[in-house]
């Protein structure tokens, strides 16, 4: 893709097929289209394409009749105490099911490089500042690859989200198209994308408004526990892959969890809890029945992956002094996807 008339060629062939509603042949050439040449029109508009592909033809929001889903699995973590750990080169669709359904979580140690982890970060840097751009009015041509709030229906009430998460430090990833695109790609690259298809036993698709960008400053203030299984139901096939960009854990805010499967949806606004949708501290204390809380150290490209129904809340260590870089990227099966999310087809 070579001169202005060439882009606009591109852009108008893709215009063409989104007209015709073929989202998913649209996807594949503004791909092809980006890898070519990074542009930061074809980018937004390959966001776009993302949602516009589930628009037209919706995910189930509940499992199909009969599904067994989840398999079961041999517990080949039984000997580890607390969430079991392993290198990137042990992740596939066993060990991620052995650590989820029997401890709660998996712990990747070294899922991204540190060269790549750091390219991330300056890249969320990029993101916040054009973030803070559009706010303030000032918003140039070319921060728009970095910052394009995606156009939504709010039918499904998630764009109040939006406000709420840019208020502490967070940008929807599919509310940066360039950013959106590297993290697709670095999935896929990686592996992750087919380890969870394979997990879920279908292609998996990301959550515009649980995907997210964050630098959390040092002021951040004790958090809340929670499950995201109180927003998003039960009965729903999830991955969070929560990634470390950072040192976090000692002088930045990292992670404190119940490193124990819980296989409920607890009681949310009772116990001592501050808001209707956090679990009280009195039914974290019963749901360890006697198991100490964990708030591990994770280094820049380290990876925590759990479900809707792991209990945690944002770390706060004594000697926190630094902005905490990390990425959220809830991944969801569309044969039991959340009702009320909105989908990106990958």
């Amino acid at each position: 893709m070579t001169g202005l008339r060439s882009r606009q060629d591109v852009l108008a062939h893709a215009h063409e097929l989104m007209r015709r509603e073929n989202y998913v042949e649209a996807i594949a050439y503004l791909r092809e289209a980006c890898i070519e040449q990074s542009d930061g029109k074809c980018q937004i508009l390959l966001a776009r394409c993302r949602r516009l592909a589930y628009v037209a033809q919706p995910p189930r929001a509940l499992p199909a009749s009969g599904d067994t889903w989840p398999p079961e699995v041999e517990d080949m973590f039984a000997a580890a105490e607390g969430i079991p750990e392993i290198t990137a080169d042990r992740l596939d669709p066993l060990t991620l099911a052995a650590g989820i359904h029997h401890h709660g979580a998996l712990l990747v140690r070294g899922l991204l490089d540190e060269a790549r982890a750091t390219r991330l970060v300056s890249g969320i840097d990029r993101v916040m500042q054009a973030c803070e751009a559009w706010h303030r009015g000032d918003y140039r041509t070319e921060d728009a690859a970095w910052y394009s709030p995606m156009p939504l229906d709010d039918d499904r009430g998630i764009v109040i989200g939006r406000g709420f998460g840019e208020s502490a430090g967070g940008v929807w990833a599919a509310d940066s198209p360039c950013m959106l695109q590297e993290l697709i790609d670095m999935f896929e690259a990686i592996g992750v994308s087919k380890t969870i298809a394979d997990y879920f036993g279908e292609r998996p698709m990301l959550s515009v408004g649980k995907s997210t960008l964050r630098r959390v400053p040092a002021s951040q203030g004790i958090a809340d526990w929670h499950q995201d299984g109180a927003f998003m139901g039960s009965d729903i096939r999830s991955v969070n892959v929560w990634l470390s960009l950072s040192h976090c854990g000692e002088d930045a805010s990292g992670l404190e969890f119940l490193p124990r499967r819980v296989p409920v949806v607890l009681p949310t606004g009772t116990h001592g809890a501050r808001l209707d949708w956090t679990v009280g501290p009195g039914m974290v204390e019963q749901a360890a029945a006697g198991v100490a809380v964990a708030s591990p150290v994770f280094a820049p490209g380290d990876a925590l992956l759990f479900d809707q129904f792991f209990l945690h809340r944002t770390g706060v260590p004594p000697g926190i002094c630094k902005p905490r870089y990390a990425i959220e990227s809830w991944f969801f099966a569309p044969s039991a996807y959340p009702a009320r999310q909105v989908p990106l087809w990958l």
